[in-house]
């Protein structure tokens, strides 16, 4: 499906620099976000004194899309709102239905049968399954979000043999070297330290996304700032979070950087951080996240 089908772009003006001077001062970055080459170019020989504003320009239509697309942020579309909500309460529901922790690695084959036969949870209709299909298969690049894409198709599951479940944490790691990254880390950190996050499936992670875009009113482009889109996720094939035990939400902000774990976890080598700050993903930073692959 196409990225028009289920979101809609806020308005918003491109705003050009006032004067040559300004050009001078950074000439690489004006030019990749304002100008083309060629019209850079030509307004770098003008005097100083001469304002961008009075320069006429010719900029093709498809350049002038491509600076407006830079200044808008993503919505859910008006049409989805009623489907968006009603996902959101059925995902809630399925948790309920199979357990915080067993959430985490059920796939949406799985989500779709248990919401069908249970008694307390209605089937996905087709207008909510389209919405779930669009916000997998996007192209976040669209709205600043540069991670690679992780999983191809929507029906992915989690192989359960290749799994195991981290006592009093209700989370999974993968078996192999995330299982043995975090046993290493607890070795050498202490007891203090806990898993937050582990193993996540597609349908996890679309729960978490849609409930930070519901937190954002629908700002998906603010959404992804924060927590990867479904099919984005490193958590899918390796990568976990920790935290400090009673340390709570704030393990999920940059507070946790300010903890005796993770200045210990900085002299770790083995280890590495996914989302430093200003990564190129485009996502905050997220000291807590622990890199495997």
């Amino acid at each position: 499906m196409k990225r028009r089908d289920f979101i809609k772009y806020s308005t918003a003006s491109i705003i050009l620099p006032s004067s040559i001077n300004m050009l001078n001062a950074s000439t690489t970055t004006v030019e990749q976000q304002f100008f083309p080459i060629r019209v850079l170019n030509s307004l770098l020989g003008r005097k100083e004194k001469q304002t961008v504003e009075k320069i006429e320009v010719q900029i093709e239509k498809k350049e002038i899309q491509k600076l407006e697309e830079i200044q808008k942020d993503v919505f859910v579309e008006d049409r989805y709102l009623d489907s968006f909500n009603s996902i959101r309460i059925k995902l809630k529901l399925v948790q309920n239905h199979v357990g915080y922790g067993n959430f985490n690695i059920i796939g949406f084959d799985e989500m779709l049968k248990i919401a069908k036969y249970s008694n307390k949870i209605e089937s996905f209709n087709s207008l909510e399954l389209e919405f779930l299909e669009s916000i997998f298969y996007y192209d976040p690049s669209s709205h600043g979000f540069y991670g690679e894409r992780i999983s191809q198709n929507i029906t992915q599951i989690i192989n359960k043999k290749e799994i195991i479940k981290i006592p009093r944490t209700g989370h999974y790691l993968f078996k192999g070297e995330p299982k043995e990254t975090y046993q290493r880390m607890k070795d050498d950190i202490g007891d203090s330290l806990t898993l937050t996050s582990g193993v996540r499936s597609i349908v996890k992670q679309t729960k978490l996304f849609l409930d930070k875009i519901h937190s954002v009113e629908g700002n998906i482009s603010i959404a992804s700032k924060s927590l990867a889109p479904p099919a984005f996720t490193y958590h899918s094939i390796a990568d976990f979070d920790v935290g400090k035990k009673g340390f709570g939400h704030a393990n999920f902000t940059s507070r946790f950087a300010l903890t005796q774990e993770f200045l210990k976890m900085r002299k770790l080598k083995y280890i590495d951080m996914r989302y430093t700050i200003n990564n190129k993903d485009g996502v905050r930073y997220e000291p807590w996240h622990v890199k495997v692959i």
